[in-house]
């Protein structure tokens, strides 16, 4: 399966010994996968180590994300979900009552939720209040309804506009019924280039921080990294290593979400070579490279939103051993440009593991197995 000599040959003998052994990977290394010229070679060695964690099951969960707001002050260049004012073409702002009615409709239906996903953009007055007033009449209307909202680039807003500490707004929103974060904001850490794609969002090292927070809260967290815009190979290495870094430091990551760059939208212009169908190849190594790099984060995401469900299912025979869920309605990456469907049911889900090979396990927003109608009867 893993031929040495052809791994040498490739100048990666050290990576297939060190992968086989189940030891770290310097930071050399993950430049040295990125460099392969095979990446099916790259691949193989990213199945091995999924398998090694996961086997062949896949996980997916029942979810309905809401986003209740593009209004941002952040003004990142890459950002084509975001407006500036509530009076900008495209803008929108729900109440704590259209938050419900979404997950009321979603609640009739006879697939209960194991997930409630809630993520927007800073809105410049919107109180905090609103946001624990939202959460509270949420876990009211659901009370055994597992919520997971606001990244840790929310979370630095939150404080700004509360005038407090980062950990209290985190203590808060857990009292609150906040049990796990998306990753989202993480964008990729190279600060020089974080001045020049998203200035205004909160730093590399305070959105770590952030998230170390709330991992000794007992909140446990995604995280991810943007990339295919103007970032090197470097800053995707050096991403992952500051990602592992935090691992060793909080242990509360229980997730990594590579995301794509979509383009289509995005006000942040690429050059020539960054487009074109050698996108998706790069997607694919990309997610091999994080499961091979991130040996201390447990899942792997396919995110077929971004990525497309071919894509997706691919990915799966390339580390990644989780795809999302039912999402049912997303704007983020659909504003910029995401062809995909708004949402999947759970039977195109299973269909889509087993098509590719794989056995679909349904979980909850912490990652915990949740029984199907099978297994119930």
């Amino acid at each position: 399966m893993l031929d040495a000599s052809y791994y040498a040959s490739l100048g990666l003998a050290d990576v297939l010994d060190k992968v086989l052994a189940g030891q770290r990977l310097s930071a050399e290394d993950g430049m040295a996968l990125f460099a392969c010229p095979d990446i099916t070679a790259v691949g193989a060695l990213a199945h091995h180590a999924r398998c090694r964690m996961h086997g062949d099951k896949t996980s997916y969960v029942v979810n309905r994300q809401i986003n209740y707001t593009n209004v941002c002050v952040n003004g990142c260049v890459f950002c084509a979900f975001r407006r500036d004012s509530e009076e900008d073409q495209g803008a929108f702002c729900l109440s704590t009552e259209e938050v419900l009615e979404r997950l009321r409709a979603a609640d009739a239906t006879p697939l209960h939720l194991d997930e409630l996903h809630i993520v927007g953009g800073c809105h410049p007055t919107r109180p905090f209040q609103w946001f624990l007033d939202t959460l509270r009449a949420a876990r009211e209307l659901n009370p055994g309804l597992l919520i997971k909202a606001f990244t840790p680039v929310e979370i630095a807003h939150f404080a700004r506009m509360e005038g407090c500490s980062t950990l209290e707004v985190l203590q808060r929103l857990k009292d609150a019924g906040l049990v796990m974060m998306p990753g989202g904001g993480a964008e990729i850490f190279d600060e020089d280039l974080r001045a020049r794609i998203c200035p205004h969002k909160a730093g590399s090292a305070e959105w770590l921080r952030i998230s170390g927070e709330a991992h000794s809260l007992g909140i446990k967290t995604n995280c991810t990294m943007l990339y295919g815009h103007l970032e090197t190979c470097a800053m995707r290495v050096d991403h992952l290593c500051r990602l592992r870094e935090q691992q060793d430091k909080s242990g509360g990551f229980t997730c990594f979400i590579p995301l794509p760059f979509l383009t289509e939208n995005s006000r942040l212009k690429l050059p020539e070579e960054k487009l074109g169908p050698v996108r998706g190849l790069d997607q694919l190594r990309t997610v091999a490279v994080s499961r091979l790099m991130l040996d201390n984060i447990p899942h792997i995401k396919a995110y077929w939103i971004m990525m497309g469900t071919k894509l997706a299912q691919t990915a799966l025979w390339y580390g990644a051993d989780d795809l999302d869920g039912t999402v049912v309605e997303e704007h983020i990456g659909h504003m910029a440009g995401a062809g995909s469907a708004q949402g999947l049911t759970l039977k195109e889900l299973e269909f889509m593991i087993r098509e590719a090979g794989f056995t679909p396990v349904r979980r909850n927003a912490i990652f915990h197995t949740v029984p199907t109608e099978e297994a119930r009867a």
